[in-house]
């Protein structure tokens, strides 16, 4: 590695998110004010995919030239199976998160919850905001506040370490939701250290965006009661979604489970002995 590269290598984890900072704030400037015309959230998705294209550029390209330590991250899509695992388990862990949330809050201060409901045009407004909030957002923020900010870094400690530091940024850089945020942060970091792929992360991100979309239709329907608090954002859905959730998490953890039963098999009809699959994947 050289100077530069040295220099850089610490600050990269502030320059990640002031990078993301900017291409999030340039995409959210044609919806910015009350009522974003639907021409004006087009746009944004155009922006954000020229944002998505520069940005995996960067890590495709420049950043692996740079820090060697990048490479050993993988930008290969998984299976579908791997996808539909992940989002079948997102429902728990979104349920789960706002509970944690919520009880951690409630040990500081009084958390002022009301009934969640939703008029149709604000479903509306939701549901064209949930386009960009499920297919693009995710992507570009954790190609932004992981990938660049966690790869360039080889030993695992760093990359937890830069894992808590992001975190912290993204949960100030979502303000009314710094605990949710903060907490889900952590975790797509974790997994994108421990999957060694961003998509994994994304996957989750992005599941989770689409349950909190599908739960306002949930509302609007008038399926069930559920509970929210503005500050910080919470949403406490009713026993049906609990039980849905934990019935979707214990498919989507058979389907990973079978698929990671496949690919060790795989590896071993290669002529790869257990012992050797193992110490590879340490």
């Amino acid at each position: 590695m050289n100077r530069a590269a040295s220099f850089l290598k610490p600050l990269m984890p502030i320059l990640s998110a002031l990078y993301g900072l900017a291409i999030i704030y340039v995409t959210a400037l044609p919806v910015a004010g009350d009522n974003p015309a639907f021409a004006c959230e087009v746009l944004t998705w155009l922006i954000t995919l020229a944002g998505i294209a520069l940005t995996m550029y960067l890590v495709r390209r420049v950043e692996p030239r740079v820090f060697p330590a990048s490479g050993e991250f993988s930008l290969g899509l998984p299976g579908i199976s791997v996808f539909a695992g992940l989002l079948l388990i997102t429902p728990l862990w979104f349920v789960a998160k706002d509970y944690i949330v919520y009880g951690i809050t409630s040990l500081f201060q009084t958390v002022q919850m009301e009934p969640l409901t939703y008029s149709t045009p604000e479903l509306r407004e939701d549901l064209v905001s949930g386009v960009h909030a499920v297919l693009l957002a995710p992507l570009l923020e954790e190609l932004c506040f992981r990938q660049m900010a966690i790869s360039p870094f080889r030993s695992r400690r760093s990359r937890i370490v830069v894992c808590v530091v992001m975190a912290l940024l993204f949960g100030m850089l979502h303000v009314r939701n710094f605990p949710g945020a903060f907490i889900s942060a952590m975790v797509y970091g974790l997994v994108f250290v421990w999957s060694g792929n961003i998509w994994y992360s994304v996957a989750l991100h992005a599941g989770s965006n689409l349950v909190a979309t599908l739960l306002a239709v949930y509302s609007w329907l008038g399926l069930g009661e559920m509970q929210m608090a503005r500050i910080p954002v919470i949403i406490l859905p009713d026993l049906k979604v609990i039980l849905a959730s934990v019935c979707l998490a214990i498919a989507g953890i058979g389907l990973l489970a079978i698929q990671n039963s496949k690919f060790i098999n795989s590896k071993l009809s290669r002529g790869m002995d257990e012992h050797e699959f193992y110490e590879l994947n340490e």
